[in-house]
């Protein structure tokens, strides 16, 4: 393409997303990237089903990157390293007008460093800023080293990053914007057989194979009690393309009625459908409380991955909105307390009892208005941010 030609176009904008939540945020990025410049804008990067969807032809299989954890990671470098020089290598030649790296730092972070080191000097922009309220506060000095600016989802984030001279802006938390409190219940319910009057639960073990892998049989078991308690239980696993088919085929040998299901719209119905979720700490979280179902979250990693976060984390909880809201507005299990017991218990707390859930969504509106749900939408303002920094650069 002649350089009038790629002008015509609009600007070219490389995006990396390494994991299911970023690639969530990339696909509603390029949805307000091409509504802002009347679709004159293209892309090309690395994502997973969401960006494909919206016209991204990934460069690298997005599963080979979802991976969290020390213990996890080791055994699969060599693949990540090979898949960080083969996108460093794309960026360079692409040369676009700015590299927009998502979430998932462990690799795109690989990926900024390296571009530096070989002495590019495109446009990098980082999407999600790192914890480093929570902690390792150093990486916001590192990132400083690599990045031109910082696109951050809390409103307490820019400080830290503008201390050490990293340009930030809060642009909200796209969750606001997803669309989870739109899902449809009855047809969902008519769609799968699921009587209007019966428990339906939401179960959400997680987007990576490692989460599923240790969460899944845990889950299974919690669902199991809650049987006895409820004999006409349905159960229900949205998951994304990363691991639907490790749970579908789990899900066929549960002792209660089991579905999985993929894909934003299906998981939203299913919100809509459910009594009450049970949640592997993470983004999803915020979608079900956008959804406004009741849930308890749970976590477990692998112990010496464990071993080293608590040694380093400075927060109270693992959950977003609990962190926001400082205090332990949702309940969360996590390690030696996620057991099938104690998860069954919190469950049947929740769907016995209305104060309980009533308390508990009116601690999600809390929550979510503080990440920005109300103000414009946290796409069209990230969006504006990296039309802008091109712009800026152009001039």
């Amino acid at each position: 393409m002649s350089d009038a030609a790629a002008s015509a176009a609009g600007p070219l904008i490389f995006l990396i997303a390494g994991e299911p939540s970023g690639d969530a945020l990339g696909a509603r990025l390029m949805a307000a990237l091409g509504e802002r410049t009347g679709g004159a804008v293209r892309f090309a990067g690395v994502g997973g089903e969401a960006m494909e969807a919206a016209g991204l032809e990934s460069l690298v299989p997005i599963q080979d990157l979802a991976v969290m954890g020390v213990a996890e990671v080791l055994p699969r470098a060599r693949r990540i390293f090979r898949r960080v020089d083969e996108t460093v290598a794309a960026v360079r030649a692409a040369q676009p007008d700015a590299v927009v790296t998502i979430d998932s730092s462990g690799f795109t972070w690989r990926v900024a460093q390296r571009l530096r080191r070989q002495g590019e000097r495109l446009l990098l922009v980082h999407y999600v800023a790192p914890m480093v309220w929570a902690w390792r506060a150093g990486r916001a000095r590192r990132m400083a080293r690599w990045y031109d600016h910082l696109m951050a989802l809390l409103p307490f984030e820019p400080p830290y990053f503008e201390a050490v001279g990293l340009g930030c802006s809060y642009v909200g938390h796209p969750v606001v914007e997803s669309g989870a409190d739109l899902g449809d219940g009855p047809a969902f319910r008519r769609r799968h057989g699921i009587d209007p009057d019966a428990m339906l639960i939401t179960v959400l073990p997680g987007s990576r194979r490692g989460e599923v892998r240790r969460l899944l049989p845990v889950f299974r078991a919690t669902v199991e009690r809650l049987r006895r308690r409820y004999p006409a239980l349905h159960v229900v696993i949205p998951t994304v393309s990363t691991v639907h088919e490790d749970v579908a085929t789990a899900a066929k040998d549960w002792a209660v009625p089991a579905v999985a299901v993929r894909g934003a719209g299906p998981k939203y119905d299913a919100f809509a459908a459910s009594n009450a979720a049970l949640a592997a700490s993470g983004t999803v979280t915020l979608e079900v409380a956008l959804a406004e179902l009741p849930m308890v979250v749970a976590y477990r990693v692998n112990p010496l991955t464990h071993a080293i976060l608590r040694r380093l984390v400075k927060v109270r909880f693992a959950n977003l909105l609990n962190i926001v809201l400082d205090r332990p507005a949702i309940p969360e299990l996590l390690q030696q307390d996620c057991t099938p017991e104690r998860l069954a218990r919190e469950l049947m707390r929740l769907l016995d009892d209305r104060l309980a859930r009533e308390r508990e969504i009116e601690a999600y509106r809390e929550g979510l208005q503080r990440l920005g749900r109300g103000d414009l939408s946290p796409g069209l303002r990230a969006a504006d941010c990296v039309l802008a920094l091109i712009a800026e650069r152009r001039t």
